[in-house]
């Protein structure tokens, strides 16, 4: 990926997309990108936040270790999301850490030149309040997910976020190790690997990293359907 592929993802990410060009170019030039390797570690949790980042390629997850020492992942992010925002205006410490899910490349821009042009530009902070918005409302499904969806229903959003089409047939590239899907869905390997089997009457099938997906409209029926329908058929 050369220079200006870089500069095109980083334009049309969530923060920076909305700004006057003007903005975005004085920002962009102060900004930096950086790789890691598959499971470097980015940032650990209780660090002090100074760089907000976007990522130009690759997957990142963000995570916590609870007190039992099981890893919770929070957030997994790919190419054209930002993250860290909030806490590193407040130049506060990281309440997770990140890790590099793949090889991935990271645009790192200082927290302090976003003040500074904030206090100039007062109005660009309608982007970054709508950045932090979406990381919000992205929280907000995921618990909604694991309350009111079934394992194999939030497995088939999964999927149908990741479909390279609309409608139809299509093949989806799971980005990531099936261990790392799970704990994204809030589920244990063996519930991912059942959640997998009941998709097969929905039309979909798993061969490695691939997701054969027959029917994306029906896939997308599934996922929103309620999961007391068939306790109810059933009475």
């Amino acid at each position: 990926m050369n220079n200006e592929q870089q500069l095109a993802i980083a334009r049309s990410s969530l923060l920076l997309r909305s700004m006057p060009d003007p903005v975005s170019e004085a920002l962009l030039k102060t900004a930096s990108p950086r790789s890691f390797g598959r499971g470097e570690t980015i940032f650990l949790q209780g660090e002090t936040a100074q760089v907000i980042h976007v990522v130009l390629d690759g997957w990142v997850k963000l995570y916590r270790i609870a007190p039992n020492g099981n890893e919770a992942v929070v957030s997994v992010f790919t190419r054209g999301a930002s993250f860290g925002e909030a806490v590193a205006f407040q130049q506060g410490d990281y309440p997770v850490s990140a890790e590099a899910v793949t090889d991935c490349t990271l645009l790192r821009f200082a927290a302090s030149s976003f003040v500074s042009m904030m206090k100039e530009r007062p109005e660009i902070c309608v982007s970054v309040l709508a950045a932090t918005f979406q990381h919000l409302h992205a929280l907000i499904e995921q618990v909604e997910q694991i309350k009111a969806q079934t394992g194999a229903q939030r497995v088939a959003e999964f999927l149908l976020e990741l479909a390279p089409c609309p409608s139809g047939s299509c093949v989806v590239t799971l980005p990531y190790d099936k261990v790392l899907i799970a704990g994204r869905l809030g589920m244990k390997p063996e519930s991912l690997s059942r959640a997998f089997s009941k998709l097969r009457a929905t039309g979909v099938r798993i061969s490695k990293n691939h997701a054969a997906i027959e029917d994306i409209e029906r896939l997308r029926t599934y996922a929103v359907e309620d999961p007391a329908a068939a306790w109810n058929k059933a009475l």
